[in-house]
């Protein structure tokens, strides 16, 4: 956990366009030796337990693009406790890991720890490594109480770009996604 002071938390998904809480600051970050992917079954918002969704998770290996958040001192625990609430008991209990990983912050070679929510793989939400034609088939046909996993994938892509991060693996998805019908 954090100390006094400052702290960073990094976010991957809708945390980078969402993020729930204050903030001073907000840079592009790089989290080294884990990557975002659809690695999560969803049974409540983008699926149901007959015909469950995919969601994102930061899972193990490559790397990530994505937005490191820092918090002022005064507002850090209630900022950590938001986030616990959003990311470790909005979804199924113990989904995600709270773990504080080394980001490089914007193009410099400064670095940060930060609260990174990785996947738990001993979750049985976890879905592991499938290949993207078996996650598009997922996508293409799920929808749950947020709306269909196809709007998750697209609204993903859509704010990804707005925030200037390409991510080749969901492009290919989308495309494989909207072959299906």
């Amino acid at each position: 956990m954090h100390k006094d002071g400052d702290i960073w938390v990094f976010g991957y998904g809708s945390l980078m366009w969402n993020p729930g809480f204050p903030f001073v600051e907000a840079r592009p970050a790089h989290l080294q030796g884990y990557h975002r992917t659809f690695c999560l079954y969803s049974e409540h918002y983008r699926g149901t337990p007959e015909r469950r969704g995919l969601v994102l998770g930061l899972d193990q290996g490559g790397s990530c693009l994505g937005r490191a958040f820092r918090v002022a001192a005064a507002e850090a625990d209630a900022a950590m406790d938001y986030l616990i609430k959003r990311e470790m008991f909005g979804h199924e209990v113990d989904v995600y890991e709270l773990r504080w990983l080394l980001v490089t912050l914007g193009d410099t070679v400064e670095d940060a720890n930060a609260a990174c929510f990785v996947v738990n793989p001993a979750h049985d939400h976890y879905a592991g490594k499938l290949s993207p034609e078996k996650i598009s088939e997922i996508i293409a046909r799920a929808s749950g109480k947020s709306g269909t996993n196809r709007e998750y994938l697209a609204n993903t892509i859509t704010h990804l770009d707005e925030l200037g991060i390409a991510d080749g693996p969901l492009y290919e998805l989308s495309r494989l996604v909207g072959d299906l019908p």
